[in-house]
């Protein structure tokens, strides 16, 4: 067998130019393995590179999908680690929405004891995502007071686990009682920002240490104002604007950090890096029962375009998953 079923987008558009298609199946290079994929993730970063604002890295595959989980189908020239039939889930450089795909070797971990290929096919993309910003960027420790907004997300449950499972103080922002209850029973006090205000709730409780943003615009000068003196702010999306108006002499005053980061641009040593981390310190917490997806809703691979409708209509709660075997 030479060719594979996929999805591509057929020009730059909403979710409708998602088209079923065949392709030849790829592989692997120096370093790479090959992945008969069961299951792959849906996230935002596809629906942006499906609108054509989001570019595929050079090398990768035009096909949208960045996680998957399977098995190991083949392994290329100096990959030592996997073998034929491990089954692995990935954090992929493109290429997920497809029967097969590549990917560094190093980007693959196995999968937690007891977890099936479904829900660990709604790991990798949320989770190299949260620890890098939350942890190895954003410095959260036992104790402090963690905001994420977007808490009924993929990104959200994820980061509302891992942050409880670290000891933090975990508060987060939805827009029902659904969503919030949904946050709630992942360790979080949620907040339903249609009828609280997020500002006035974390001033009461001496103010976020941390914050974890994925909506900009209107909130940025908000979370200056929701934050505690030497607070962190981490943004990884902006879902209402990149721009806003803020007085900067609160961020002197109070020694507070600004900063941010998107996963896909970055190296593979710094993947590979996440990716060790993640096995060493987040895996253990699957192990225990501590983190596991949250999964909204599957779609079949040829109906990756509701998948898409899905998540942009922003009901989902959790993971939205493509299941292909």
């Amino acid at each position: 067998m030479s060719q594979m079923r996929a999805v591509e987008i057929s020009a730059p558009g909403g979710p409708e130019v998602l088209t079923p298609c065949t392709r030849p199946i790829p592989e692997p290079g120096a370093g790479e393995i090959l992945i008969e994929i069961a299951w792959a993730g849906v996230n935002r970063p596809d629906a942006l590179q499906r609108a054509g604002a989001y570019r595929a890295p050079p090398g990768a595959s035009d096909l949208p999908g960045l996680e998957c989980a399977g098995h190991v189908a083949a392994v290329g020239p100096g990959v030592s680690r996997w073998s034929v039939g491990d089954r692995v889930c990935a954090l992929l450089p493109g290429g997920g929405y497809a029967e097969y795909a590549t990917c560094p070797a190093a980007h693959a971990l196995p999968i937690p004891e007891g977890m099936d290929l479904r829900q660990a096919a709604g790991l990798p993309e949320t989770c190299f995502t949260v620890w890098s910003n939350v942890v190895m960027r954003g410095g959260l420790k036992a104790g402090e007071r963690f905001l994420v907004h977007g808490g009924s997300s993929g990104i959200g449950t994820t980061a509302i686990q891992i942050a409880t499972a670290l000891g933090a103080r975990v508060f987060a922002t939805a827009g029902t009682p659904e969503k919030v209850a949904a946050c709630e029973s992942l360790g979080a006090r949620g907040i339903n920002y249609r009828s609280e205000d997020f500002v006035e709730v974390l001033r009461a409780e001496g103010g976020a240490d941390l914050v974890l943003d994925m909506v900009g615009g209107s909130y940025i000068a908000r979370n200056i104002k929701a934050m505690a003196d030497d607070g962190r702010m981490v943004f990884i999306a902006f879902l209402e604007s990149p721009k806003a108006e803020i007085n900067f002499a609160q961020v002197m005053l109070r020694r507070l950090t600004i900063t941010g980061s998107t996963l896909r641009p970055q190296s593979d040593a710094a993947k590979a890096a996440i990716a060790e981390a993640l096995e060493a310190q987040v895996w253990p917490m699957v192990a225990a029962g501590k983190l596991a997806p949250l999964i909204d809703s599957t779609f079949a691979l040829e109906a990756a375009a509701e998948a898409h409708a899905r998540m942009e209509s922003s009901a989902h709660i959790g993971k939205i998953l493509l299941q292909l075997r």
